[in-house]
């Protein structure tokens, strides 16, 4: 587990160094709020309650207009004078913040935080965003996004009936280092939305995410390698990762049936998700249209 978090941390750090240079536009706010969620980021801008939003985490990466709000650093590596620099009068967070000793030290300074419902399933996520709408006076608001995601869901539910087959998929996320892969399994938030989508992973584990030699991928044989943008573009093209040991062989490489998909897409529930359900499906059946 400490190397996959040092290994998401040293991505996420190397993706996200032009985001550290950001100004603080917003210095001469009295409410200031560093979220270091990504997925309450995603919603507090769907929103529209993004106003007093000062700082966020380099994983918030949705939308695109959150990147111009400086940093505070990886979520899960923080360091209390990154934080501090913020100014913060409020924190958000999901419970997945650390390192320990720097949690203790923001709750002696006793900033005020606030923790939103969990949302780790479609409804728990709307009871979320329903939550959100009310401390932020955005009720409507979270009704609509709640209504358009109950819509996309619907549709991809519906589309998923008339797959003839299930499509093995296997995600990679940050790609590879030292031949090894970071993948995620059937215990991930990525794997319900494949499932809904019509496929199947690739690799089963008790945990969302392992580090899988390129022997095991090569044997997991999938007929679609999704990667995540950093690992893609790092690589680059379809051609270079074909080449990757584990991958070369494998019935997607073979079929060039290979994508790059944003890592936000993927690995949290939130107001987008049907639409991202429906965006996997296009990718992953494309043989069948």
């Amino acid at each position: 587990m400490t190397r996959i978090l040092f290994l998401c941390s040293l991505s996420f750090v190397l993706a996200s160094c032009g985001r550290f240079g950001n100004a603080d536009i917003k210095e001469e706010h009295r409410e200031r709020i560093v979220c270091i969620a990504k997925q309450y980021s995603e919603i507090i801008f769907a929103l529209g309650a993004e106003a007093d939003i000062v700082a966020v985490d380099v994983s918030s990466t949705y939308p695109p207009e959150i990147k111009q709000l400086p940093t505070v650093g990886y979520h899960r590596a923080l360091s209390l004078e990154g934080i501090m620099a913020a100014k913060p009068t409020l924190i958000l967070h999901d419970n997945n913040i650390g390192p320990e000793h720097v949690v203790r030290q923001l709750e002696q300074l006793k900033i005020p935080m606030k923790v939103f419902s969990s949302g780790t399933t479609i409804d728990s996520t709307k009871i979320m965003m329903r939550e959100m709408g009310v401390y932020f006076h955005k009720e409507k608001e979270a009704d609509s996004l709640c209504a358009k995601l109950d819509r996309d869901m619907s549709l991809a539910l519906d589309n998923s009936k008339k797959y003839k087959q299930t499509v093995k998929v296997l995600v990679i996320h940050f790609g590879q280092a030292s031949n090894v892969f970071l993948v995620m399994t059937k215990k991930s938030t990525a794997a319900r939305m494949i499932e809904w989508a019509g496929g199947e992973m690739a690799v089963t584990d008790e945990k969302g995410m392992r580090q899988l030699s390129a022997e095991v991928v090569a044997a997991s044989d999938p007929d679609v390698i999704i990667l995540t943008d950093f690992g893609y573009d790092r690589l680059g093209t379809n051609e270079k990762i074909k080449e990757l040991p584990g991958v070369s062989g494998t019935k997607a490489a073979q079929n060039n049936r290979i994508y790059r998909v944003e890592e936000h897409d993927l690995v949290y529930f939130g107001p987008r998700t049907g639409e991202n359900t429906l965006m996997l499906q296009k990718l992953i059946h494309q043989d069948a249209e």
